[in-house]
């Protein structure tokens, strides 16, 4: 008997979407289970980088950075409207790294990756205007060198719109129970969260990208005797206001080795992060520790002019890397490459799990782990989403301005920030979302700043979002803008929406 879907993914974070978009654009039917929201642990809880990792280089990862160089323009290219270019600065400080090591590793880091668009490192005077104000006095040198940012959770979000689009079935809030070899095949017991019920569906290959669960699903619902381990490294971020007026980034060299980047945040704040700590509690509650929120203040404090203190966090996000357990005594010298594991073959359903991986390189362990896979899944090509724009990113690198102002033409009622926010969160796709509007009003009841009824309509039909939580902190991050009674009055809508699609649907 035919099984249900050639392939079946568990997880939707960067990498379990990042698989099922590929596979299914190679023609195998793909089922993909989250079981809580697209993106909802660790995906949406990074640096929002796309880089080669600097500090790598340190620990001899030439081939991790160089892959992940590489990556940068083509992730760039493929999502120009959440992925855009940055600008690091690097302040020497004669304490730590001198600066001849510096040159050297940032000389690597500019010819390593094949890097065409963005610019090359540079030697600036960190004593004159526009960095004169922010840092400290004693800084007087630093290194400007590229790479560049991404909205992590949007990023997760268009791989599976990609993925349903070319025809993907893609299911949240939905749990794996159990799956077991039957056959030939892969017999898996699915519950769906908000009603209960459970279904059972067969699959004839199972991906297991349950990112920090990948080892309990292994072990636990796959029942495998895998020996593989993996090791849970929390990383914590904080928010501040605004702390310089330029638009660069820092990157900040610490007396433990650690780095701290402190980085411009939509528009009014700045992102400090990340930390590094070994894990081993719920991995429901996951949050940032009191001892983090000071080590990043005072790490911040040592560079900037005006210290950062516990008081001015607005607002924390902490994340838990699944990374590959490869022995390292300490959590930041860690290997941050990712692992594929292949258990099956010849007449055995093949489970393959991924331990491990960043957002930067996702893209290529999809490729990799269908290279694996290809013997048992019926594709009718080969590679493809090198050059495949993701959804709303359909114009050039160089072209957000030109797209800002055509949204402005067509729909006069929104004014600069209001269409750039919809173009950096949609691109193209913001007409789509807009539709026929004429005037403000056409778009409904407005739940604070610019967010509108019709948006959140858009992302529940289009985008899976569900709940307030959803739409404000991995949707968008309006979640900073709206106060807590916007965002209860937005999750009682948003509830009702879903009572009366059940309703409708019965």
């Amino acid at each position: 008997m035919a099984a249900d879907y050639d392939l079946l993914v568990i997880g939707g974070g960067i990498n379990g979407t990042g698989i099922a978009r590929d596979a299914v654009g190679r023609g195998a039917s793909v089922l993909l289970v989250e079981m809580g929201d697209l993106a909802g642990a660790t995906s949406s809880a990074s640096t929002k980088l796309i880089h080669g990792g600097l500090r790598y280089l340190e620990y001899y990862e030439f081939n991790l950075v160089r892959k992940a160089l590489k990556e940068r323009e083509v992730l760039w290219r493929n999502a120009p409207h959440i992925a855009w270019p940055l600008r690091f600065i690097l302040p020497h400080h004669k304490d730590l790294r001198p600066a001849w090591l510096l040159r050297m590793g940032l000389f690597l880091y500019d010819h390593l990756g094949g890097r065409k668009l963005l610019p090359a490192t540079k030697t600036v005077r960190l004593d004159q205007p526009p960095f004169s104000h922010g840092l400290k006095k004693l800084f007087r040198k630093g290194f400007e060198y590229s790479d560049c940012w991404v909205d992590d959770a949007r990023l997760v979000v268009l791989n599976a719109r990609d993925a349903a689009d070319r025809g993907a079935d893609i299911r949240t809030r939905t749990r794996c129970i159990s799956a077991r070899r039957d056959g030939g095949v892969w017999r898996v017991v699915l519950k769906d969260l908000a009603s209960g019920e459970e279904k059972t569906v067969t699959a004839n290959v199972v991906v297991n990208a349950a990112g920090p669960w990948v080892a309990d699903m292994l072990n636990g619902v796959v029942g495998s005797n895998s020996s593989s381990r993996v090791r849970l490294v929390k990383g914590s971020h904080i928010i501040v206001p605004r702390r310089f007026e330029h638009d660069r980034c820092f990157i900040f060299q610490n007396g433990d080795g650690r780095i701290v980047f402190a980085i411009p945040y939509e528009t009014d704040f700045t992102l400090i992060g990340t930390t590094d700590v070994d894990y081993q509690d719920d991995l429901g509650k996951v949050e940032i520790s009191q001892d983090e929120i000071d080590y990043l203040c005072r790490a911040a404090s040592e560079y900037l002019e005006t210290p950062v203190t516990p008081t001015d966090v607005v607002h924390t996000y902490s994340g838990v890397r699944p990374l590959y357990d490869d022995g390292a005594e300490d959590a930041k010298a860690a290997t941050r490459d990712y692992v594929l594991e292949l258990d099956g073959g010849e007449d055995t359903p093949v489970v393959l799990s991924v331990f491990g991986g960043k957002i930067t390189t996702y893209r290529k362990l999809a490729e990799q782990v269908l290279e694996k896979l290809e013997p048992f899944l019926p594709f009718k090509r080969g590679v493809w989403t090198a050059a495949a724009p993701l959804p709303g990113g359909d114009f050039k690198v160089d072209a957000v301005d030109a797209e800002v102002a055509r949204l402005e033409t067509d729909y006069p009622f929104l004014d600069t920030a209001f269409a750039t926010r919809l173009i950096r969160h949609y691109g193209t796709d913001a007409r789509n979302l807009l539709g026929d509007a004429q005037k403000l009003s056409d778009l409904g009841r407005q739940f604070g700043h610019t967010l509108f009824e019709r948006e959140v309509r858009w992302l529940m039909k289009r985008e899976w979002a569900q709940t307030a939580e959803d739409v404000l902190w991995r949707r968008t991050k309006l979640g900073l803008r709206l106060s807590r009674e916007d965002a209860g009055e937005l999750d009682t809508f948003m509830a009702g929406c879903l009572a009366g699609q059940a309703g409708a649907a019965a």
